[in-house]
């Protein structure tokens, strides 16, 4: 998983113009030879040759010179402090096939502008908003030469691993034969070396005696992105994940679906190999291409989450469809751990179409039953997660990560990791660990973490981020310690906040009591279409 800090975040969605946060998994490591082997060695471009990309927090927002809100923006809502902004538009496109960049076919946005009828669309990588990782931008209704066509896939296919998922399990074939002191792997290339490669990679800082134990730990054995300016790799901690698995187990899953998460994907294989009869199996995918040369076709799909894209084509579709189709889809289980950065939208978009595919298996009398799914994302995306799942529920339960500074266990107060689970299960079947100082509340029916106290008059235990929340009578809710009442905005806030920002309202209209995308006026896809026949009329009166 990738987590910017609240401090780079919060400078990127106020910057201007340049890079913004970015999270993916990957980005900045050199493949050279997983990539195609004349590029220059630099983070960018070896990010695009391994099909390791970055997502921003808005959608274009730091490329076209656009300021956003940093509270919108946790809420997955673009907002320009200067009136405009970028919004996704999915299932809106034309009819006419959706043009590719080297991460897949890219996704539909539209500019809009507070107060004006004009918004134009177009399309753009569905998982890079830096143009620098991948600079493909394309107007709706632009009529594009065949010769740029075919200079445009001749950049998708040069941006291509030049190794194929097959060959590197070939290649990892030859090498688990090789004696221990010749098992060499490359840092600096993030590839496992036959013998016959090593003069090419002399320069190189090369590990040496690479055990069956570092094979098992493929995650172990990558090196993270660690350029804390734009982004940065990070990984759950041996804790969570391994709370993570022992409460799939004791659900009875049989079966899991890892998008995402790699940590918890090798976990359970290292438990496959140890116990003969074990009763978990799991599938990868996952973005970052590196893993295809530790693991078969049959265990890892090079996977963009943002566009519900197979780099593997229809073969590896069909891998992840088999996998959820058997035992006529029961004991499965969706476990997932995406970009922080990411939008919400085209996640919940993708999430949709795996629990399409799994909703095959179902009879018509089952039709009603739910895909079981984790979603493991921060806790202030609540709102914009139930939006699009309305029967998930928030776990009180903290996940931390390995190689990050401040989203460890054991942090109090505003310390503490806001990594929660989302989930569609029961609350009430889901066991805390008590000694990690979780309780069961009887009220509630769940586990809740110890700072987590019931509230008489919510009827909840209203907590977000583990601290005692206090309720405030005037607005009818439980709000963050640290807030209090204000007159002016007519809400609890942090003291010292701009009370200015409480009477921008509804990004279209101005109005109070709802955003931009529930205005009765005018709705994006309302202002998309105006803005697409006024292009029309442009180009008919010239």
């Amino acid at each position: 998983m990738q987590i910017p800090s609240a401090t780079h975040l919060r400078r990127a969605l106020l910057r201007p113009r340049g890079g913004a946060v970015a999270a993916a998994r990957g980005v900045g490591i050199c493949m050279c030879s997983l990539a195609r082997r004349d590029h220059n060695p630099t983070p960018a471009v070896c990010a695009k040759a391994a099909g390791t990309v970055a997502w921003q927090p808005v959608a274009g927002a730091a490329d076209w010179g656009l300021e956003v809100d940093m509270e919108d923006a946790a809420a997955g809502t673009e907002r320009n402090l200067r009136g405009s902004g970028v919004a996704v538009l999915l299932g809106q496109e034309s009819g006419r096939p959706v043009p590719c960049c080297p991460h897949g076919p890219t996704l539909l946005f539209v500019k809009i502008s507070q107060g004006k009828e004009e918004g134009r669309r177009f399309y753009a990588c569905s998982a890079c908003r830096d143009r620098k990782d991948c600079n493909f931008f394309q107007w709706e209704n632009e009529k594009v030469s065949e010769a740029r066509l075919s200079a445009r896939e001749e950049v998708n296919r040069s941006c291509q691993p030049s190794l194929s998922h097959r060959q590197n399990v070939e290649r990892y074939k030859q090498f688990g034969l090789l004696p221990l002191s010749e098992r060499k792997f490359c840092q600096e290339c993030q590839q496992l070396l036959l013998p016959m490669e090593w003069g090419k990679h002399s320069g190189h800082q090369v590990l040496s005696d690479i055990s069956i134990a570092h094979l098992q730990r493929p995650s172990q054995l990558l090196c993270p992105l660690k350029n804390k300016k734009t982004n940065a790799q990070y990984l759950f901690a041996d804790r969570s994940c391994q709370f993570l698995l022992d409460l799939i187990i004791a659900l009875g899953f049989k079966r899991v679906l890892c998008v995402g998460t790699p940590r918890l994907h090798e976990l359970i294989q290292l438990k496959v190999s140890r116990e003969q009869e074990s009763c978990v199996k799991s599938l990868l995918l996952d973005i970052d291409f590196r893993y295809s040369q530790f693991y078969t076709e049959e265990d890892f799909c090079h996977y963009n989450m943002f566009n519900h894209y197979f780099f593997g084509g229809e073969a590896a579709h069909e891998i992840c469809r088999k996998f959820l189709h058997q035992e006529k889809g029961e004991g499965v289980i969706l476990v997932t751990d995406p970009p922080f950065g990411g939008l919400v939208e085209p996640l919940a978009f993708s999430f949709k179409k795996l629990i399409a595919t799994w909703r095959e298996t179902q009879e018509e009398d089952h039709s009603s039953k739910e895909l079981p799914i984790f979603w493991i994302f921060p806790y202030f995306f609540e709102s914009r997660i139930l939006e699009f799942f309305p029967s998930f529920s928030m776990m009180d339960y903290q996940v931390d990560y390995d190689n990050h500074a401040l989203y460890k266990h054991g942090k109090t107060g505003r310390k503490q990791s806001p990594v929660r689970i989302f989930t569609n299960i029961s609350p009430s079947m889901i066991v805390l660990p008590v000694e990690e100082g979780y309780r069961f509340c009887s009220v509630c029916q769940r586990y809740v973490s110890s700072g987590n106290q019931h509230c008489e008059i919510c009827n909840s235990c209203t907590s977000k981020d583990g601290r005692r929340w206090n309720h405030c009578f005037l607005c009818k809710k439980c709000v963050k310690p640290s807030w209090i009442h204000c007159n002016t905005c007519n809400r609890c806030a942090l003291p010292g906040h701009t009370c200015e920002s409480a009477k921008a309202g509804c990004f279209i209209c101005g109005g109070a009591g709802h955003k931009r995308s529930t205005c009765p006026n005018l709705s994006v896809t309302e202002r998309a279409g105006k803005a697409d026949r006024n292009q029309k009329l442009k180009k008919n009166k010239r």
